[in-house]
C-alpha cells in the first residue's frame, strides 16, 4: 500500500492536518487505556475510527507500515485505523494516493497527464502547495511484472512519491538565471533519484550556501530529494494534486475552496442509464443543476468565465470488494440550462450538444475535471458508462468563486386526483344507461365487490392478448377497492365501489391502458422500468427521483420490465394515495396530520397494493347487458383511440364493453 503511505508523508508536511486526521494528547503513557483514536473524510462528513494498539508482526517485525524509529508507532496505528474503516488490511492492495490523500483532507483531486501537461503546470504546483494541497506523482509501468522495479535512475517503476517542495534558486551569482527545482520524497525512506539535483550531486557547488538553507538540502539516505522540473516532467508520468476544502483548515492566510456536495445513486431500471452510447436510457440518469454566480478576478484575464472543478466519486467499492464488488467505468457531462427545472427528458439530449464533460470514462474511485465556463445554469450528468449497474455516488463542485448545485426534482403532484362530484341536476341519457349496466353487474346494493371487480377486469385482459398478463388476483383488486373508496379513509367505509367511483376507476383504467400500448413500442406486453417515468408523467403524476426508484424495485422484474396488471396497480394505488393525502389536507397547506386509527387504516390499506398481480386466477363473470348500449355508452370510434372492453356472460344473454383495436374494430 505505498499509495498510501505517499498520502501519509504528504500529510506530515502540514502539522494542523495531521493533528485534523491523528487528534493530539494521546500517548502510551499518560490517560493510556490501550485504544486509540483517529478522523477521517468518508464521503462527507468526518468520522472516528477507534482501534487498539496490537499490531500485526512477523518475526519480531512489524507487518506493514513501520517507522524508521523502532519506537514510532503513529503511522502503523493510523494504517490500521484506516484498514478497519475500509474493512481489512487486504482491502487496501492498490490504489492511487489521491484516495488516501481524500480522506485525510476532504479535499479533492486534479490528475495531470505528462503527456498533455498545461503550459503552467509549474505554477499550478507552486500555487498548490502555497494553499495547502497535497501533492502526488508516479512512474506508470506498463507491464505489471514491473512493478516497483527500480531503473537506472534509481526511480521506481509502478510506485508512489510525495511532492514536498515545488521551488527556485539563482544559479551563482548570475541572477537571471534561475532553476526551477521540485523535491520528491520515496515513503520507502530509501532509494532516491541518482541525476541532477540529487542530495550528493555536482549541481549543488554552483549554488550559494544561502539557497542551499532555503531548500533545506541534505546529503542522507532519508528517502527524499531534489531533482529539476525539467527531469520530474521526463522521468514521472502523472501528477496528482488534492486541494483542500473549507473544513480541512481553518488558517484563513490560506486560500481555500467553495464546495457543494449532492449524494445520489444509481439505480438498476430507474437512473442508472449508462453514458451517451445509450440515448433511451441517458436521460433517466440523476441530474444536478449547477448555478454559476462570480465570475473569476483574474487580473490578466479579459474573459468572463468561472474556474470551477466537478468531482464524481463512487461510493463503497473497496470496502465491498471482498463481496466482489469493482470499480465502475464512471463519467459526467454537462449541458447548458435554459431556465427549465424539472428533470430533462430524452430528446433535450438528442437535440443538445455538452458544454463540458470529463476527458474520458475510468474505472477510479473518482473522476475529477475543471473547467472555465460562462456564468448561469447547467446540468451536470453523472453516469456509468454502462446502463444498470446500481451503486452509489457523490457530486461535488469547487469553484474559487460562489456556487449553488442541487438535484432538480420535480414537483410531487397529480392532475385531478379527486374526481368531479357527481351532478346534482337532472340525469342524461348516458348516465342512465350507465347506472343501468352498473346495476346488473352490482346488484340491489348498488355496490361492485373485490370479487365482482376482478371478474370484470379479467374479462377485459382475456381480450387483449398483447397485453400479455394474466390477470389480477382477488388481493389486487381489494387494494383497487380500497384505495378508489375514499370514504373508508375518512369513515368506517364499506369495502365496495359506488356507482361514481367504479366510474372513475373504469375511465381511468381505459385511458392507463392506451398509455401502456403507446410505450409497449415492441408489441411485448411489457414497457421498460426506464419508460415508466415518462408513463407516469403521462397518466397526470408528477414524481422525484426517490419515488421513481420505488416504483422500479416494487413492480419491475428481473428483467426491468413492467407487465400490464402491475402498471396498473401501481398507477391505481399512486391515484389512491394521492386522493386520500387530499381527503386529509383539509386545509390545503401540503401537509396533514393523522391519529393512530387514520394512520393504520391507511397503512393497512396501502400494503394490499404491495401484493403481486400475475397469479393465473381466472374466474367467469355474471350480468346482463345489452351490447347495442354498452357499445354505445364505453367507446366513440370518433374520438376515443384506445379503450378497454370486457365480455359479460349469463344465461340469458352475452354483451360487450366495447374497445378498438388498432384497425379500428370494436370487440
Amino acid at each position: 500500500d505505498c499509495w498510501l503511505l505517499a498520502a501519509i508523508a504528504c500529510l506530515t508536511l502540514n502539522e494542523k492536518l495531521l493533528y485534523r486526521v491523528i487528534p493530539p494528547d494521546q500517548s502510551f503513557t499518560e490517560n493510556y487505556a490501550g485504544i486509540f483514536h483517529f478522523q477521517f473524510w468518508r464521503y462527507g462528513d468526518w468520522v472516528d475510527v477507534i482501534v487498539d494498539d496490537r499490531i500485526p508482526t512477523f518475526n519480531n517485525q512489524l507487518v506493514f507500515t513501520k517507522s524508521a524509529e523502532r519506537n514510532e508507532f503513529w503511522s502503523a496505528l493510523l494504517e490500521k485505523a484506516y484498514a478497519k474503516l475500509h474493512g481489512s488490511y487486504e482491502a487496501l492492495k492498490g490504489g492511487n494516493t489521491t484516495e488516501a490523500m481524500e480522506d485525510f483532507t476532504g479535499g479533492v483531486t486534479e490528475f495531470y497527464d505528462m503527456k498533455d501537461i498545461p503550459k503552467d503546470l509549474y505554477k499550478i504546483m507552486r500555487k498548490a502547495l502555497e494553499r495547502g494541497s497535497l501533492m502526488g506523482c508516479s512512474i506508470d509501468a506498463l507491464v505489471p511484472a514491473r512493478f516497483e522495479t527500480r531503473t537506472a535512475t534509481g526511480l521506481v517503476k509502478g510506485h508512489a512519491y510525495s511532492v514536498t517542495g515545488v521551488e527556485e534558486c539563482k544559479k551563482g551569482e548570475q541572477k537571471e538565471t534561475r532553476i526551477r527545482l521540485v523535491r520528491l520524497r520515496n515513503p520507502w525512506g530509501q532509494v532516491e533519484w541518482n541525476g541532477p539535483w540529487s542530495d550528493n550531486s555536482k549541481e549543488w557547488l554552483s549554488i550559494s550556501k544561502a539557497e542551499k538553507e532555503k531548500l533545506q538540502q541534505q546529503n542522507a539516505e532519508d528517502g527524499e530529494f531534489w531533482m529539476s522540473f525539467d527531469d520530474f516532467k521526463k522521468n514521472f508520468t502523472k501528477i496528482e494534486i488534492c486541494n483542500l476544502t473549507p473544513d480541512a483548515l481553518e488558517d484563513d492566510k490560506i486560500h481555500k475552496w467553495t464546495v457543494s456536495v449532492n449524494e445520489g445513486r444509481w439505480v438498476r431500471g430507474c437512473s442508472a442509464g449508462g453514458c451517451r452510447n445509450y440515448p433511451d436510457t441517458f436521460w433517466t440518469n440523476p441530474q444536478y443543476r449547477l448555478r454559476l454566480l462570480e465570475e473569476d478576478d483574474d487580473p490578466d484575464d479579459n474573459e468572463v468565465a468561472c474556474s470551477f472543478v466537478v468531482a464524481l466519486m463512487q461510493k463503497n467499492r473497496r470496502k465491498d470488494r471482498k463481496l466482489g464488488a469493482n470499480l465502475f467505468t464512471i463519467g459526467f457531462s454537462i449541458y447548458e440550462m435554459h431556465g427549465n427545472k424539472q428533470h430533462m427528458q430524452k430528446d433535450f439530449f438528442l437535440y443538445n450538444a455538452s458544454k463540458a464533460r470529463c476527458k474520458s470514462y475510468i474505472n477510479l474511485r473518482e473522476v475529477t475535471q475543471r473547467f472555465r465556463l460562462p456564468p448561469g445554469e447547467y446540468i451536470i450528468v453523472p453516469s456509468t458508462y454502462e446502463p444498470h449497474q446500481e451503486g452509489e455516488f457523490i457530486l461535488r463542485v469547487f469553484s474559487e468563486k460562489r456556487n449553488l448545485s442541487e438535484e432538480i426534482e420535480n414537483r410531487i403532484e397529480a392532475d385531478n386526483p379527486v374526481p368531479a362530484p357527481a351532478s346534482a341536476g337532472e340525469e342524461s341519457e348516458e348516465d342512465k344507461q350507465f347506472r343501468t349496466i352498473f346495476q346488473q353487474i352490482a346488484g340491489e346494493d348498488m355496490e361492485i365487490t373485490a370479487n365482482e371487480l376482478k371478474n370484470v377486469l379479467n374479462r377485459v385482459v382475456a381480450k387483449h392478448q398483447e397485453l400479455k398478463t394474466e390477470g389480477f388476483t382477488l388481493e389486487s383488486c381489494r387494494s383497487m377497492i380500497a384505495l378508489m373508496d375514499v370514504s373508508l379513509l375518512l369513515t368506517d367505509g364499506s369495502g365496495k365501489l359506488n356507482l361514481q367511483e367504479f366510474r372513475h376507476l373504469w375511465n381511468k383504467i381505459k385511458q392507463w391502458q392506451g398509455t401502456f400500448k403507446h410505450y409497449d413500442t415492441d408489441m411485448s406486453g411489457t414497457i421498460s422500468s426506464y419508460e415508466m417515468r415518462n408513463a407516469v408523467n403521462d397518466a397526470g403524476f408528477r414524481l422525484n427521483n426517490q419515488l421513481y426508484d420505488i416504483i422500479t424495485m416494487r413492480y419491475a422484474d428481473e428483467n426491468m420490465n413492467i407487465d400490464f396488471d402491475s402498471f396498473i396497480c401501481c398507477l391505481v394505488r399512486l391515484e389512491g394515495m394521492f386522493r386520500a393525502f387530499h381527503a386529509f389536507d383539509k386545509d390545503g397547506d401540503g401537509l396533514i396530520r393523522l391519529n393512530v386509527l387514520e394512520w393504520l387504516q391507511l397503512t393497512i390499506e396501502e400494503s394490499f397494493t404491495a401484493l403481486p398481480a400475475t397469479l393465473h386466477d381466472l374466474e367467469c363473470g355474471a350480468g346482463v347487458i345489452c351490447e347495442q348500449v354498452l357499445v354505445k355508452m364505453f367507446h366513440n370510434t370518433k374520438d376515443q383511440e384506445h379503450g378497454l372492453g370486457v365480455t359479460l356472460q349469463c344465461a340469458e344473454q352475452q354483451a360487450t364493453l366495447g374497445i378498438p383495436h388498432a384497425d379500428g374494430a370494436v370487440v
